[in-house]
């Protein structure tokens, strides 16, 4: 399959007092189209921040990030914006959830941003919301959801757009293991079963297990495991 993200020899250095700090140091990699690729690293060692730079949510130093033909680096603020909107979907630690949204609300959020007609938007979510186990929780409020709950509206929310692209930052790091597996279970399938491109950050080696390759940061490099 081609290439759907490609890091073109890119380097981050952010300042820190009298010596800036290197997190990313002329790394290049390709994640194909349709793949499944984990990031693990130690903490602070720029994983987080690789996948900010896919978003378009910071820029390198030096260096390119492609999202197939697309320089995201070299978009302006607003196409960048438009770029994630419309191609990517994301997954947080901490499932960013609006409290003042009912489930539904939450997951329909991003296509009534984006225009989408009204009734497509809300069966579409309401399938998904199905595809998770949580449509008898369409009109709860997030607060009265279990972590795991969360996480799994989060996830529904990321595919409504159905963007090519899913971005995961530590899904599971906020869920014991039971609810972790579930997610996890779910992001696999339901992004493979779709063909979409997973780029997922984590800490857990049975996450990373799941994945058809894992990278990892050192010494700001990207590197398959040896």
């Amino acid at each position: 399959m081609p290439a759907l993200i490609r890091f073109d020899r890119v380097s981050k250095t952010y300042p820190e007092g009298d010596a800036p700090r290197v997190v990313l140091r002329e790394a290049s990699a390709e994640v194909a189209a349709g793949e499944i690729v984990a990031i693990r690293g130690r903490s602070g060692s720029g994983k987080s921040t690789l996948l900010n730079l896919v978003a378009g949510l910071d820029s390198p130093t030096s260096g390119d990030v492609w999202l197939g033909d697309v320089a995201v680096n070299r978009l302006s603020p607003r196409e960048r914006t438009l770029l994630r909107r419309d191609r990517m979907g994301f997954v947080f630690q901490f499932f960013n959830l609006i409290p003042t949204l009912r489930v539904l609300e939450n997951v329909v959020l991003p296509a009534e941003l984006a225009g989408r007609g009204p009734r497509a938007a809300r069966e579409r979510a309401l399938a998904l919301l199905d595809r998770v186990g949580l449509a008898s929780r369409a009109d709860a409020f997030p607060d009265r959801l279990s972590g795991g709950e969360q996480q799994r509206v989060a996830l529904a929310r990321a595919l409504v757009m159905d963007p090519p692209l899913v971005l995961a930052d530590e899904p599971t790091g906020n869920l014991d293991d039971h609810a972790g597996e579930v997610v996890m279970q779910l992001l696999d399938e339901m992004t493979r079963a779709a063909g979409k491109t997973l780029l997922l950050v984590t800490h857990s080696r049975e996450v990373a297990a799941r994945a058809d390759r894992v990278l990892t940061i050192e010494d700001g490099h990207l590197v398959a495991p040896r």
